[in-house]
């Protein structure tokens, strides 16, 4: 078979337009899915280092990087738009690694459809913990409204969404109802999910909530098999991805090989 070359562009999906990134390398397919408010350039080391015998899917979600806006940044439609990478790269069983935010896309993706992904990867996310109820929606929000003349700024760098400070608080809070509400998913999959946890702080969470939240998948862990921890790194939760790479391509491979392992 003839080698592709590797593709770019934009791909519809409803009132939006999402940039994906296909290097069409000749092994397994694997997604990438962002953090929250991230582009795909934060996968370039874990990319580098995976090497290019796999096939690297990157895309930028509604909003972010160089993906068109939307009147939906709800998480339904994230999760529609993990449908539309895939069905417009047209690659078969991805194994999707997820950071953050999208660490839970990816369980809820491969919970909906068990017999079309290899695994998961969650890079410090999907985990069952979230803030939730009034009191937590205004913490967000504050945090948020105090941002609001940074966020501009940190766009260019993909740290930010092409959104308000207001819908950025919404992404967050429903992520977090979301994630509060997440123990039955991962309790249910039967494919390889392999954890790569952080033990640092992050924004608008101490090193102790940090690690509260963590311990919340402990039960999760013991009833279901199939979920590991593949490496619990020193670096925080931001800078998981730039430090500690290495530790990520290490649970892509890990993830990979203990799904030919149930293959077989």
């Amino acid at each position: 078979m003839t080698p592709r070359s590797p593709w770019s562009g934009l791909v519809p999906v409803g009132d939006t337009a999402l940039f994906v990134s296909d290097s069409h390398g000749p092994g397994r397919p694997v997604v990438f899915l962002n953090g929250s408010f991230a582009a795909q350039r934060s996968w370039r080391r874990v990319i580098a280092e995976l090497g290019p015998g796999w096939r690297h899917i990157t895309y930028d979600e509604r909003a972010r990087g160089r993906s068109k806006r939307s009147a939906d940044y709800s998480f339904e439609g994230c999760l529609r738009d993990v449908d539309a990478v895939v069905e417009a790269t047209g690659v078969d069983r991805p194994l999707l690694v997820g950071w953050s935010y999208s660490a839970a896309l990816a369980v809820h993706w491969a919970d909906r459809h068990p017999a079309r992904v290899t695994g998961v990867v969650s890079v410090d996310g999907a985990v069952p913990w979230g803030h939730t109820g009034e009191e937590g929606r205004e913490q967000i929000r504050r945090i948020f409204r105090k941002m609001r003349l940074v966020l501009p700024l940190a766009r260019p760098f993909g740290l930010a969404a092409s959104m308000s400070a207001a819908q950025h608080a919404e992404v967050n809070i429903e992520i977090n109802e979301v994630c509060a509400a997440l123990e039955p998913v991962p309790d249910r999959l039967a494919c390889p999910v392999r954890y790569v946890l952080a033990t640092g702080a992050n924004l608008g969470g101490g090193a102790e909530e940090m690690e509260q939240m963590r311990a919340s998948l402990d039960p999760v862990l013991r009833r279901n098999p199939n979920l590991r921890v593949s490496a619990k790194v020193g670096s925080n939760h931001t800078q998981i991805l730039r430090k500690d790479f290495r530790a990520v391509a290490a649970a892509v491979r890990e993830t990979a090989d203990a799904h030919g392992h149930q293959a077989r």
